[in-house]
């Protein structure tokens, strides 16, 4: 944490209730007591600890995150381990930029990034419309050749990203399934991942069985 930032006597007492026993339910319920405000989740973003940048996601003002803040908070993140990073980024989707026609569109815009996070999150994002039931553009045929020329040489985070969407693909697009399928044959990404009970598989011809399966018996 960086002593060197002055912070309002507010922010202090929030940091103070946070600590390593502090769950995501606990950060909500802070931050709906909050409802919004920006400065005050820069302020809890200035610590640099993760916990607190998740409960500052939560009370940011989505209108006021532009590309260049996002660039900030982006760069940020970077300073968290590889999983830390990706959750910041994951639950900054969900909580501000899926929320809004503006952020929306940035994210949309994210597919050839010069950040890996950012094209993590263009590819999660339309795998999101897929499993929440939204009705996603017509690019499905485009999103899933891409996805077969270059998954291979993306960075981890954002290969994973792309495997989840083309796992959707295969779940809901009927035409595509068996194309999805082959495609996680030929780069047997995930193939050997070990999970826990009760989870599906990343690995495609495992994940697209079990949840059209899941679709078909509810």
């Amino acid at each position: 944490m960086d002593n060197k930032v002055k912070r309002s006597s507010e922010a202090e007492n929030i940091l103070a209730r946070i600590n390593s026993q502090t769950k995501l339910g606990d950060l909500r319920k802070i931050a709906k007591d909050i409802k919004k405000n920006h400065d005050l989740a820069m302020e809890l973003w200035s610590s640099e600890a993760f916990l607190p940048r998740l409960l500052a996601i939560l009370i940011m003002d989505k209108k006021l995150l532009t590309q260049a803040t996002l660039n900030k908070l982006d760069k940020d993140m970077l300073t968290h381990p590889f999983n830390e990073r990706n959750n910041l980024m994951d639950w900054l989707m969900a909580n501000q930029l899926a929320k809004d026609k503006k952020t929306i569109a940035l994210m949309e815009s994210w597919k050839d990034s010069d950040s890996a996070l950012q094209r993590r999150i263009f590819w999660y994002y339309q795998a999101r419309l897929r499993w929440t039931g939204q009705t996603p553009p017509d690019n499905t045929e485009d999103l899933l050749s891409s996805i077969e020329a270059d998954i291979m040489k993306e960075e981890p985070e954002v290969k994973w990203a792309m495997n989840f969407l083309a796992g959707w693909i295969g779940v809901y697009d009927e035409k595509m399934r068996a194309r999805c399928i082959k495609l996680g044959e030929r780069t047997e990404l995930y193939k050997d991942e070990v999970v826990a009970k009760g989870c599906t598989p990343s690995y495609l011809p495992e994940f697209i069985t079990i949840e059209v399966n899941k679709r078909q018996n509810s």
